[in-house]
């Protein structure tokens, strides 16, 4: 699930889009019905739909006066995160909630200004680990925290750009990845003028580390990005995303960095994987260019270590790479999909009502397509949801009421099924 967190830069005109339908590789089996058959979300039924990465911010966030019952079905709301985030008008006793978040209660912001996202539990719950863009870094570095906010500590090297951590079960050691290696400068930002895009860098490497910073190993080597890395809940298994092949697949190795084996192998960007609670599938986002236009941009953005991430649906496949199948068919970027303790159903975030922008919300689905579910209202910048060990819990990034352009910080919420 782990994605570039970007800084939702205006792009100057607003994104188009064309949507291709590939059906050549036998291997890929549908699993959804076709747009016009999804489920559609309606206001009061199947509460409608919704990377780190930020795309376009087409449109300057509204702040919004006072709420009511009337208001909250009519509101205008932020088109991402071009200004300050959308003022979520919550009851008294839950400010930060919208009322229409059915399965949110006594929502918590935890950080403060800057750029933080990817979330992720420790095994016990009891601790947060995050990537965050603060003073004095000019890029992302790694934090971890309780889950009440305190005792936020760095414990990336300080150095270059890293992203996606993930906490070992043992509590006491983490993976993440980084460039530091490569230098102690931040990558260069891409080129803007191109389009929105991110930089794949191929500096990006995984590192075993533990909770208060030591590097103890080296989990991947050799040119090519690697990095959107999560391990199942077992941590035997990591699976993460690499160019080691000269495409962006996904590929699962040993806690260890040992015997690492390609799972997915059609052209284009596979990306952001997560396990499963139960370690039986895999839940990915990708986008397969398909005529030989967008082949032909794909794999020219590539080879400058560039990817456009306009277009994004999710799929899924067993551990092994087996029984892979596409589960959304929205238009737009869907992204940062993550399971319900159950592993039964799939939590994410769309921009597919407001394709182009960077207005993102979150939404859950079953594994096979059915039951779209909204989950957020807020408005503005919703991503990287997961769910604490026990399914209690719930944190996501998110830019409500942010007093900053750009601004996202971590949230946590209790979960009511």
């Amino acid at each position: 699930m782990c994605e570039e967190v970007g800084r939702g830069q205006d792009s100057g005109s607003r994104a188009q889009f064309s949507r291709h339908q590939r059906a050549g590789d036998k291997q890929i089996v549908m699993l959804t019905k076709h747009p016009q058959d999804q489920p559609k979300p309606s206001r009061s039924g199947a509460r409608g739909l919704s990377i780190g990465a930020l795309l376009v911010a087409s449109m300057v966030a509204i702040a919004l006066a006072g709420w009511r019952p009337e208001a909250a079905q009519q509101k205008p709301t932020s088109s991402g995160l071009a200004g300050t985030g959308p003022t979520v008008h919550g009851t008294p006793d839950d400010p930060l909630r919208d009322p229409r978040e059915i399965h949110l209660r006594h929502v918590k912001q935890l950080t403060f200004g800057g750029q933080n996202a990817e979330a992720y539990f420790s095994y016990d719950g009891k601790r947060l680990v995050f990537q965050s863009t603060r003073e004095p870094y000019q890029c992302d570095q790694i934090f971890v925290m309780n889950v009440d906010g305190s005792d936020v500590r760095r414990i990336s090297t300080g150095r270059g750009r890293t992203t996606c951590a993930y906490f070992y079960p043992d509590g006491r050691h983490l993976l993440y990845s980084s460039t530091h290696l490569s230098g102690a400068e931040c990558p260069p930002r891409p080129d803007y003028s191109r389009g929105y895009v991110w930089g794949v860098y191929s500096a990006f490497q995984i590192f075993y580390a533990t909770d208060q910073g030591t590097i103890l190993k080296q989990l991947t080597h050799g040119p090519g990005y690697n990095a959107e890395a999560t391990l199942a809940r077992d941590g035997k298994k990591i699976v993460f995303t690499s160019q080691r092949d000269d495409d962006l697949d996904v590929y699962t190795m040993n806690s260890d960095g040992s015997d690492a084996r390609r799972l997915t192998r059609e052209l284009g960007y596979d990306g952001g994987p997560f396990f499963s609670p139960d370690g039986n599938w895999i839940v990915y986002r990708a986008h397969h260019p398909s005529a030989a236009e967008e082949v032909a941009r794909y794999k020219a953005l590539l080879a400058q270590q560039l990817v456009e991430p306009l277009e994004m649906d999710l799929y899924l496949m067993r551990a092994d790479g087996s029984d892979r199948g596409q589960i959304t068919h929205l238009g737009g970027a869907s992204f940062a999909p993550s399971f319900f303790f159950n592993s039964k159903r799939i939590v994410f975030a769309s921009n597919y009502k407001w394709p182009g922008s960077s207005q993102f919300e979150l939404y859950a689905i079953d594994r096979d397509g059915e039951r779209l579910e909204r989950i957020t209202y807020a408005g503005g910048f919703n991503a990287f949801p997961v769910f604490s060990p026990d399914g209690q819990r719930f944190v996501f990034a998110s830019n409500r009421n942010a007093r900053q352009p750009h601004e996202i910080n971590v949230f946590i919420a209790d979960w009511l099924p």
